[in-house]
């Protein structure tokens, strides 16, 4: 799915000695138990490691199949932690259905400012669950930043020590109670970096929140 991250990944982790500094996250997205098992294998190989931090069962695909076999593999400590992926709206219901039928331990949706519907339904069944949350999109794929270029960011940001948007709407996404992360996507090191500040200085309570969503949406 992802090319050759895994063993570029992988080849970092062991050069660098760093593995145990690192949370390893990814995914199976396979029809079938064996074509599932073949998959996580893989990606075992290809990171260089005996066991994986985080699986998810990508999109939902086959998700009771690949759940029983990830129930065993984090009886046997081949993973720590077990969830579901999707990146769509139209996806929650059945994303919630799965949350409240199986025990996982992370569910990742999308969720930004300007799309918000997880926190509708998503959001509080997984915080009463106690489910961690990832949060893809959270920049809604670039959309968000692009329907901000040119406005100047807020003087009110320094206050958060925010500099830009992308740091300002990070800043609401992870700042949500019931967010464990944000997985901002990126192959550019300068946004890496800008994306990163993000995780220092003052959060946002709820009514700082609403207001970062309201300079950001209106038109």
């Amino acid at each position: 799915m992802y090319g050759w991250a895994e063993e570029v990944v992988g080849e970092i982790l062991a050069s660098l000695g760093i593995r145990d500094r690192t949370f390893i996250a990814t995914k199976v997205w396979a029809e079938g138990k064996e074509r599932g098992l073949e998959q996580m294998r893989s990606s075992m190989r290809k990171l260089c490691v005996d066991r994986i931090d985080l699986m998810q069962v990508h999109n939902l695909v086959d998700t009771t199949a690949h759940l029983e076999t990830l129930r065993q593999w984090k009886a046997e400590g081949l993973v720590r932690y077990i969830g579901v992926t999707h990146y769509a709206d139209r996806a929650h219901p059945d994303v919630a259905r799965v949350l409240r039928q199986e025990p996982l331990d992370f569910v990742q949706i999308n969720y930004s400012v300007v799309e918000r519907a997880a926190e509708q339904s998503i959001l509080p069944l997984a915080a009463d669950r106690g489910v961690a949350v990832i949060a893809n999109r959270p920049l809604a794929a670039g959309a968000a930043l692009g329907a901000l270029r040119g406005r100047p960011v807020p003087d009110w940001a320094s206050e958060l020590g925010c500099t830009t948007w992308s740091q300002l709407l990070l800043k609401f996404v992870v700042s949500h109670p019931a967010v464990t992360c944000a997985i901002p996507a990126t192959a550019n090191p300068d946004h890496l970096r800008d994306n990163m500040q993000a995780a220092f200085g003052p959060m946002p309570d709820e009514s700082f929140r609403e207001r970062i969503a309201l300079a950001a949406t209106r038109h």
